[in-house]
């Protein structure tokens, strides 16, 4: 049952330990009275009994009507950090409306306030509008762990002048709130960069006439003599001439273990707030994913993040928008999309990874080196067919780098490896900026080695 059917299945009248006790103390009384013939204490008997009774009543028959306008600042928020949760409550009766208590609902994970005392609304007011109708609330909501929650609605307290009853009800309805990975801030990496840079760039070039580089070509029949790249042209010798062409955003693929060892989760429904603790090294995954992500997109680069388990399946089964992500607003999109990747649902009676089942690897030749598209892996626990899935794209991608979390197999790495994976151990977030200084070296002697090899 949600939080709003709860407090709803609660919305009648019931007293208070106060009520309790005086409608026990008027039930002896009564009883005292008729055993041993007390006339005189009847009348105290029938008031402790009456008042309880007429509380309930009382507060059954005054419902608030209020409506409540919920705001959040900043709307999406990291995790680990707190958003500034603003309330609007207006009366919509037209009787004044005091004495009341007030508690915003939320996931127990988020660590809604404690009750507090809503302040007194006067009547609703249509044509002269002073404000004494509404009032402003405002608090601050702690995001310690990524997902999607629903924030609200407001459960409004309600006791009788005398304090003998209260009565629950809720006023106004849930909001998402959206609380993304934590993201670890990454060197430039200069070396990665202009690498990756020079195996995309040859795929996106396109000449156009507001273009932004010169490059030089060899002569065609027909090229202008005012082109002629002379400095080329002694260089090569031969006739060289400038080719105006416009640069593309550099392309780059992460592939996220979301599947633990072939234990599937369900991305499309969002990390809610039901869901049950969250695995530790999913959430580490998912955090290496955003952290480079996010430093990607701010160089410049198109990201693209796919499975594991089925990266010809494109951005599909992470990213609802197939293309990637780019920069403007990319990093947000890829942030939101995160937050709402569900984790995986640990399968207790599978205690071993499942045997490595290998297959042929194509060669490398059969994409030329500079057709290639870089790739980052982020394993988790990868089965066996996760594994034998990113030897297959091996030949398709260049640089290839994965980092592994702690509970990857060594016979997971070893395949990797051998497959000409470069693995890079990563046990928590704060290594990654290490990992990440570790990778570009390698990324830039395999580039280098690929160049005396192409020569």
């Amino acid at each position: 049952m949600s939080r709003a059917g709860r407090v709803r299945h609660q919305a009648r009248p019931r007293l208070t330990p106060r009520g309790i006790a005086l409608l026990a103390v008027g039930g002896i009384l009564f009883g005292v009275s008729l055993w041993f013939d007390l006339r005189d204490i009847l009348l105290l008997a029938a008031v402790g009994i009456a008042m309880p009774l007429a509380a309930l009543g009382f507060l059954a028959a005054r419902p608030p009507r209020l409506s409540v306008h919920r705001t959040f600042d900043p709307p999406v928020v990291a995790a680990g950090h707190s958003t500034a949760v603003r309330l609007r409550v207006h009366n919509r009766s037209r009787r004044a409306f005091d004495g009341a208590h007030w508690r915003d609902l939320s996931s127990s994970a988020l660590r809604p306030p404690p009750e507090a005392i809503l302040p007194a609304l006067g009547r609703t007011e249509g044509v002269l509008a002073s404000g004494d109708d509404t009032v402003g609330l405002e608090y601050r909501l702690r995001t310690p762990r990524r997902g999607v929650f629903d924030v609200g609605p407001l459960r409004i307290s309600v006791t009788d002048p005398f304090g003998l009853a209260r009565i629950d009800r809720v006023a106004g309805g849930a909001r998402d709130l959206v609380v993304t990975p934590r993201v670890t801030p990454l060197e430039p990496a200069v070396g990665l960069l202009a690498s990756v840079d020079g195996t995309v760039h040859a795929l996106q070039r396109r000449t156009r006439p507001n273009s932004d580089e010169l490059i030089a070509r060899e002569y065609r029949y027909g090229d202008p003599l005012r082109r002629v790249h002379w400095a080329a042209t002694a260089r090569r010798g031969e006739l060289m001439v400038r080719d105006e062409e416009q640069r593309g955003d550099p392309e780059l693929r992460i592939l996220l273990d979301t599947a633990l060892g072939g234990r599937v989760s369900h991305p499309a429904s969002g990390a809610r707030d039901g869901a049950d603790t969250l695995d530790p090294a999913f959430e580490l995954g998912v955090e290496l994913a955003a952290s480079l992500g996010v430093h990607l997109l701010a160089r410049g680069f198109r990201v693209r993040l796919d499975p594991v388990e089925d990266p010809a399946a494109h951005v599909g089964a992470i990213a609802p928008e197939a293309g990637g992500y780019r920069a403007p607003g990319g990093d947000v999109a890829l942030l939101e999309d995160l937050a709402r990747l569900d984790p995986p649902r640990r399968d207790a009676s599978r205690s071993e990874p499942r045997e490595l089942r290998r297959h042929p690897i194509a060669p490398s030749t059969t994409v030329r080196r500079d057709m290639r598209m870089p790739a980052i892996a982020v394993l988790v626990d990868p089965s066996g067919d996760a594994a034998e899935t990113l030897v297959a794209l091996r030949s398709s991608v260049e640089p290839a780098i994965a980092f592994a979390a702690d509970g990857v197999s060594s016979r997971i790495v070893d395949r990797l490896e051998e497959a000409d994976w470069r693995v890079i151990r990563v046990h928590r977030a704060a290594d990654l900026p290490a990992a990440w200084q570790t990778a570009w070296r390698s990324a830039r002697e395999s580039v280098r080695s690929g160049g005396r090899r192409g020569a």
